[in-house]
């Protein structure tokens, strides 16, 4: 591992992009201290895109071993939506061994205090960064993600996701102060007067169950929220993409260890083929806060029966995009086609379901038709993945089974207004690639609400003919009451339209993207700026990342003494 340093040096060294980071949370601006281009890796230590693919080729077929205690066999069975079997090993851990010796370095680290957490949780992002190329390879053949989705999501806007949690932990930490003395006038009596002693504590163990289209980007807030809040976490990767995040963990044991605490603070639990150890953990005493990405019907689980932790979900819901009017049509169209191919539609704020008048929509080249509408966006993801390598560039690959079963129904439950095809890909001839799929529903009919009312997770969207703006914000209202959505989209000219989709919005909390044409789109979120999801409707309790999402990871502990 790099040279051990010491708190002055953590403090010298990362204080400053922590600041960077508070000040962006505060003023919501861009700011990332992570480059986005690959090109940019290469110097102070950081790995280029050669070595990175060298660095990521020598784990193949290898054991990484953590040094855990506790470890019992090893596990191993990852294949590459691409095609390749990764045949990498990892610990297999008795957590009645392990769990004990993640518990052991919690005074020391608590004694630390909110900023030597953070600098110290900064310092493993910084090595994660500097592997950026290494990971990129790790999330691309666990996920599916293509190369420059998995390089920029799985890499800088991942670890962007990690330093904002912290940034929000520290925060909330320093809120209250460290001592304070305290005196109450007695009139002709002497004052009481106290010391009084306020020490942030941490829950205990935090599990952190990852989800498998985006290891990283979604594992990290919660990882780094618990560590920089004093928690101890183990992490139980999804059996399918466990390489990102055991090099994650393994990068945590290097720089604790390196900074004089237990390395046992960050733990791997991976698991045997079929053993599903997500509930066993999720409901053992020394666990005491959840962070979860994944189906609706496990967050539900975990909410209702993991009783001895703060559980925190991001699930499923049904995204929705209003249209109603645009004065760009050919900037619309663009726009949502990349938002319905980018990695497959395999993202939790793709859009689903496009509310559109059945009578058409007013746009600046002239009214245009349901029918129309449906089959210039068809036209328009034509267009946009006529290439086969720019298709697979976009679309990325299936990451399993489920979504491609889900894809080839989605054909029977209407008018098709785009088929998918499929796409070969000439690096990897296994992988699964194809095109998204749009099916023309009737609003009205009972049949049809019951596709687009649920969630059908992969490169599926709906058409859906409502009467009129109004029924659109109504059925909009309907589905996040019910379903809740990650995203949602609208595009109107008519200001009392775009006032009741907002009204919407605020009444059932979902985050509002208004009439976007150019290069930012629904289903993408900055850190340090946008939320992701809001805590406040069906698909997620919590919102990335916000202070109601590290406040409750650790407790405020007051020492009384008379002065």
């Amino acid at each position: 591992m790099a040279a051990e340093l010491t708190a002055h040096e953590l403090i010298a060294k990362h204080r400053p992009t922590l600041d960077q980071a508070l000040e962006a949370i505060r003023t919501r601006a861009y700011w990332s201290p992570h480059p986005e281009h690959p090109k940019a890796y290469g110097e102070n230590g950081s790995l280029d895109a050669a070595a990175g693919k060298a660095a990521f080729d020598a784990l193949l077929g290898t054991r990484l071993d953590l040094g855990q205690p506790g470890t019992d066999g090893w596990v191993s069975g990852e294949v590459s939506p691409y095609g390749p079997e990764l045949g990498v090993e990892y610990p297999h851990a008795d957590v009645d061994v392990l769990l004990p010796a993640m518990k052991a370095g919690q005074k020391a680290w608590r004694e630390a205090g909110a900023e030597i957490r953070a600098v110290v949780c900064l310092e493993i992002l910084k090595r994660i960064s500097d592997r950026t190329h290494e990971f990129a390879h790790a999330v691309m053949h666990t996920s599916g993600q293509a190369f420059m989705m998995a390089f920029q999501a799985g890499g800088p806007h991942a670890q962007d996701r990690g330093l904002e949690a912290v940034a929000y932990a520290y925060v909330e930490q320093v809120r209250t102060p460290d001592t304070a003395e305290w005196t109450k006038p007695q009139g002709k009596r002497d004052p009481l007067a106290l010391t009084k002693q306020f020490t942030p504590v941490p829950r205990g163990i935090a599990l952190m169950i990852g989800c498998n289209t985006f290891p990283t980007w979604n594992g990290y807030p919660g990882l780094f929220a618990s560590l920089a809040t004093g928690n101890a976490v183990l992490v139980k990767p999804h059996p399918r993409a466990v390489l990102p995040l055991a090099l994650t963990v393994q990068v945590a044991r290097e720089v604790l260890a390196g900074a004089g605490f237990d390395p046992n603070l960050v733990a791997l639990a991976a698991e045997r083929p079929g053993e599903g150890i997500a509930k066993t953990l999720a409901t053992r005493p020394e666990i005491r806060i959840i962070d979860y990405t994944g189906s609706t019907s496990f967050g539900d689980w975990l909410e209702a029966n993991a009783r001895q932790a703060q559980v925190y979900t991001e699930k499923a819901g049904v995204n929705t995009v209003l249209v109603d009017s645009t004065a760009n049509y050919k900037g619309m169209l663009s726009n949502l086609a990349f938002s319905l191919s980018l990695y497959s539609g395999q993202m939790c704020t793709t859009p689903q379901n496009l509310l559109i008048p059945r009578d058409g929509i007013r746009t600046d080249e002239g009214p245009k038709t349901f029918d129309e509408v449906a089959a210039d966006l068809a036209r328009s993801v034509d267009g946009l993945l006529g290439d086969d390598a720019r298709a697979n560039a976009l679309l990325g690959a299936i990451v399993n089974p489920d979504v491609k079963a889900r894809l080839e129904a989605a054909a029977g439950l209407g008018e098709v207004a785009l088929a998918s095809r499929e796409v070969a890909n000439p690096e990897f001839p296994d992988a699964v690639v194809r095109t998204p799929v749009i099916v023309k529903l009737d609003g009205a009919k009972p049949d049809d609400e019951a596709a687009y009312m649920s969630e059908c997770f992969g490169p599926v969207s709906f058409a859906v003919a409502v009467d009129s703006a109004a029924d659109a914000v109504e059925l909009l209202r309907r589905t996040i009451r019910e379903k809740g959505a990650m995203t949602v989209g609208a595009y109107t000219t008519d200001d009392e339209v775009e006032r009741a989709v907002q009204e919407v919005c605020f009444d059932e909390a979902a985050q509002l993207s208004l009439n976007l044409t150019g290069g930012v789109y629904v289903n993408q979120t900055a850190a340090f700026s946008d939320f992701h999801g809001s805590g406040g409707n069906p698909a997620a309790n919590a919102a990335l990342t916000d202070g109601a999402f590290v406040a409750n990871r650790f407790r405020v502990v007051e020492v009384r003494r008379e002065a």
